[in-house]
């Protein structure tokens, strides 16, 4: 008889996932073992393979996990809004709120894209892509200038993420300026540079 999966199932894995985020960020993949994990989350090795058979399925569902997420609030764009530099700027505060509360796993897609399998890391690329492809496409539409010129459109796509990217590298929550403000001075550097 088959084993029936526990209601709960999807919340362990989340747990999991959130636990392994935080490992993976502090140590790096290759410094975290599963016994660190089993640790972190206060259960046994065994428990953590009866929901993931390797430690680099795991770190799959973290890049994943985030990965799906940004995707779901940068195809949530209003290309078609009246006021397309305002739209930009909003995208922006979005996608740096979604940072805020995910910088482990948000760090952990900067640094261990590596580790994952051939296939794995396909996927995520490819889903990086389609964020890519759908914030130039916003920028295209909020700089009809530059719109013609997608080399220069592409560079400042690729400068705008790299502003963003790496603000949990640095950017306090309790400094002098806020996430929302942060983002504001993101969007307008790069609008600012295509007027």
């Amino acid at each position: 008889m088959a084993r029936t999966q526990a209601r709960d199932y999807d919340k362990k894995r989340d747990v999991i996932t959130s636990h392994a985020a935080k490992l993976f960020a502090r140590r790096g993949f290759a410094g975290a073992s599963i016994s660190d994990l089993a640790a972190a989350c206060g259960v046994s090795k065994s428990l953590i393979y009866h929901y993931y058979d390797a430690k680099e399925f795991i770190l799959f569902d973290v890049m994943r996990d985030h990965i799906d997420e940004l995707l779901k609030i940068v195809s949530a764009a209003d290309k078609s809004s009246p006021d397309a530099k305002q739209e930009f700027r909003d995208m922006t505060r979005r996608l740096m709120r979604c940072y805020a509360g995910a910088q482990h796993k948000q760090k952990v897609l900067l640094y261990e894209l590596s580790y994952l399998s051939k296939t794995q890391r396909a996927e995520i690329v490819s889903k990086q892509r389609k964020i890519i492809a759908q914030f130039e496409s916003l920028l295209a539409h909020a700089a009809p200038n530059a719109r013609h010129d997608r080399a220069l459109l592409r560079t400042q796509t690729m400068l705008f993420f790299g502003m963003i990217n790496w603000t949990h590298t640095w950017f306090k929550p309790s400094g002098h300026m806020s996430r929302d403000a942060l983002s504001d001075l993101a969007a307008n550097t790069i609008l600012g540079a295509l007027d």
